[in-house]
């Protein structure tokens, strides 16, 4: 009898082991397919956008005079005009208005390919006109047709041509937003959580708060856009499609995040500090202000790190209040039309030329490695800055 029970109980603990076993490979081929996922997706954006980082461009002698400044293709050689962006010609008033010694003569200068001579020489074109592809040849023997970084990438805003495309208005309209949406979430939240978890009562009316806080953290974000379109635009008459829109509207999506962040951080504080500083004669206020919200203050700042990242890779809610238009120049302020890097993004993949593809795929990897560098530095100001009780 004693025998038959250590051998159930050896059966039984052989089962429990195999079972534990099979839970830890299910839990690490999980992990393993998360991983190779995110590699995929990585590898693919950086196959097709690491191409929009070089350029097109081709050394040509250019003309400047009252001639060239009413018909620009007199401007290059004429077999060589057909190769050139449009986007070059346009800008050559302008660059003749801020440097006006340019009149009457002729400089040698590099000056960016059309997109369809970038794309062939990318291999992402199968051809171009045999005329163009023989000018093309010559120039690349003579070394005057290279590849050169995509300044304008980063410096010029959206573009009808694909060439002279880039995100500087986004990044601009995305540092209004971000700031509109910090400037109001920040110590709205703040100061709503230190009310909920120090000073309020603990009845019906603050338990029904709390409730709807932490239901709000997950409600869709096409809502919030949808309540930002009804209450700041179409009651409070802001501007739509501006950065103050957007930002009021973002902030609404963020005040969750920033709130149950803070009560946490504030609940993770001993209340041996609390007592402490009641004990010596401090208010209750005295004691949060001195002593509490010091010591919580890494774990706010990460989670408003975090809410703000967040906000920061949203769409749906601004496409709502309109922030998906055409925005060539940068905006100069938190009232005028602006557009972000989502959108931004949202707007190049339903461009049909090629051209668009790589910098739709270029700029996820910008926006990606903005929110990994937020993340970052949440992590890194948690472990500086927390303390250990």
């Amino acid at each position: 009898m004693f025998r038959e029970n250590n051998t159930q109980r050896s059966a039984l603990m052989r089962r429990r082991y195999r079972a534990e076993k099979r839970f830890k490979a299910y839990c690490i081929s999980a992990l393993g397919l998360a991983l190779l996922f995110l590699v995929l997706f990585f590898a693919d954006m950086i196959s097709q956008g690491h191409s929009a980082f070089k350029q097109t461009e081709l050394l040509v002698d250019v003309v400047y005079n009252e001639e060239t400044l009413d018909l620009p293709q007199d401007a290059v050689p004429e077999d060589v005009y057909p190769l050139i962006s449009r986007a070059w010609f346009r800008d050559m008033p302008r660059k003749l208005k801020n440097n006006p010694a340019l009149m009457g003569t002729t400089q040698q200068e590099w000056v960016p390919a059309n997109a369809d001579v970038d794309q062939f020489r990318k291999g992402n074109r199968d051809q171009i006109d045999e005329d163009e592809q023989a000018v093309l040849k010559q120039m690349e023997a003579q070394g005057k047709a290279e590849f050169k970084f995509n300044t304008t990438f980063f410096t010029n805003g959206d573009s009808k041509i694909p060439t002279n495309a880039g995100l500087w208005s986004a990044f601009v309209g995305s540092f209004y937003v971000m700031l509109v949406t910090l400037l109001i979430s920040f110590p709205i939240g703040v100061m709503t959580a230190i009310y909920l978890e120090e000073f309020a009562p603990d009845n019906r009316l603050t338990q029904g708060i709390e409730i709807n806080i932490n239901n709000l953290a997950a409600v869709p974000s096409i809502l919030f856009g949808l309540l930002g379109l009804a209450i700041f635009i179409n009651f409070f008459g802001v501007p739509r499609s501006s950065a103050l829109a957007g930002g009021l509207t973002l902030s609404l999506m963020t005040l969750p995040v920033i709130i149950i962040s803070t009560r946490a951080a504030l609940r993770a504080v001993p209340q041996n500090i609390r007592h402490g500083a009641l004990a010596v004669g401090a208010s209750r206020w005295q004691s949060v202000r001195d002593h509490v919200l010091p010591a919580s203050l890494p774990g706010i700042l990460t989670g408003t790190i975090i809410g703000i990242a967040q906000a920061m890779g949203e769409t749906a809610p601004l496409l709502i209040i309109g922030m998906i238009a055409y925005i060539p120049e940068a905006p100069d302020g938190i009232t005028q039309a602006a557009t972000v890097l989502p959108a931004q993004i949202f707007t190049w993949a339903g461009m049909p030329e090629r051209a668009y593809v790589e910098r739709t795929a270029a700029a996820i990897l910008v926006l990606l490695g903005l929110l990994i560098f937020m993340n970052s530095v949440a992590v890194y100001l948690r472990h500086k800055f927390e303390r250990r009780w």
